[in-house]
């Protein structure tokens, strides 16, 4: 995953993820209850929803903001700090679906201007998005990764 082009982020991320769930008390793969951190796989699906306590996401630096509608034809625009790239050119962002609840969604971007990106297609007017801490969540998502 790249994230506007900053290969370092995912290492920090990976090396920083467990250190700080860690210091919650816990790790990403442990049960519900008082953990920091846990993931789920939505049924019928090949999602993943994590979880966060409001301290993890205290910090990990979480913070969101709403998926607005603009201009003629109402297409959806998000902050393009909620942009984030796959390794093969894929893009996608972190929607909130519930206080402290996060998954990912694929997303189509038809232009960046300035700090906005315009969407051809991705969640509704309305919906939160990870605009600060996806790069966490998603070590959480994947907290058991090896290099090749």
């Amino acid at each position: 995953m790249k994230r506007h082009g900053r290969d370092w982020v995912i290492a920090a991320a990976l090396l920083a993820v467990p250190l700080l769930l860690a210091a919650c008390g816990g790790t990403a793969n442990e049960g519900a209850g008082a953990e920091p951190a846990v993931v789920e796989h939505v049924k019928g699906t090949d999602i993943a929803r994590v979880k966060l306590t409001a301290e993890a996401a205290k910090l990990l630096g979480v913070r969101t903001d709403r998926v607005r509608s603009e201009g003629a034809g109402s297409r959806t625009v998000i902050p393009y700090d909620a942009v984030l790239y796959d390794p093969d050119g894929g893009t996608w962002t972190y929607t909130s679906p519930n206080p402290l609840v996060y998954q990912r969604a694929d997303i189509g971007v038809a232009r960046i201007d300035g700090v906005s990106a315009f969407l051809t297609r991705g969640p509704p007017a309305g919906t939160r998005v990870v605009t600060a801490g996806a790069t966490e969540i998603w070590g959480v998502e994947y907290g058991d990764i090896e290099e090749d």
